[in-house]
This record gives structure tokens, sequence and C-alpha cells, in this order.
């Protein structure tokens, strides 16, 4: 199966930083895009941004505007989400996802990690 790999959660104080990242398998063909959500406590799941690999082009959810980035690495089969200005407002669990194509939703999904953002 699709494996993809989350790393770089933690905790953080308000203001700080931290960088996400998202390995895929080898085995896994490129996606049409990848993205990343989040899940915080007695919450919805958000969408928080997403890439599309070729091309390169980036959204993003209204409460990260400027405040994420998304990137990703050709090299390392990897996207990222820099956090940058952190808010206890973006505790969550936060899932990387890959879109196979343009037609499908998001289907593959990594196992989370924590983002904590406490004083």
């Amino acid at each position: 199966q699709v494996q993809l790999v989350e790393s770089g959660g933690g905790l953080v104080q308000p203001g700080g930083s931290l960088r996400l990242s998202c390995a895929a398998s080898v085995r896994t063909k490129t996606p049409y895009a990848m993205g990343w959500f989040r899940r915080a406590p007695e919450k919805e799941r958000e969408f928080v941004a997403a890439i599309i690999w070729s091309g390169g082009s980036t959204y993003y959810g209204d409460s990260v505007k400027g405040r994420f980035t998304i990137s990703r690495d050709y090299a390392k089969n990897t996207v990222y989400l820099q956090m940058d200005s952190l808010k206890p407002d973006d505790t969550a669990v936060y899932y990387c996802a890959a879109r196979p194509n343009c037609a499908t939703d998001y289907n593959y999904w990594g196992q989370g990690t924590q983002v904590t953002v406490s004083s």
C-alpha cells in the first residue's frame, strides 16, 4: 500500500515555528496533488494546504494563509509544511494526504503527527 509518513510535530510556544515533513514511498506514482489536513480536539477535519505536484501551484486554508507554506522536494519525494507564527488554535493532529489524480479525492493518508502550541 502507499505509505505516507509524517514527522516534525511537537510542542512549540505561541509565535514559534515548526516544519512538518511527509515522505512518500518511492513505489508510489507521482500524485496529482499532496496536501495537509488537521483535526483539532472536538473539531471537524480542516483543510490546511495543498500543492499540485506538476507545476507547484499551492492552496491554503483561510486560517493559515500568510503563516504556513507548503513546498515539495522532488529528489526526496517529500512534501513540507513550514508553519510560522503558530497560535494555540493551530494545535491539532496534522495529516499528510495524497490525491492520485484530478478526478479523485484524497485517498491516501498518513498516520498523523501531533502539533501542540502552548506556553
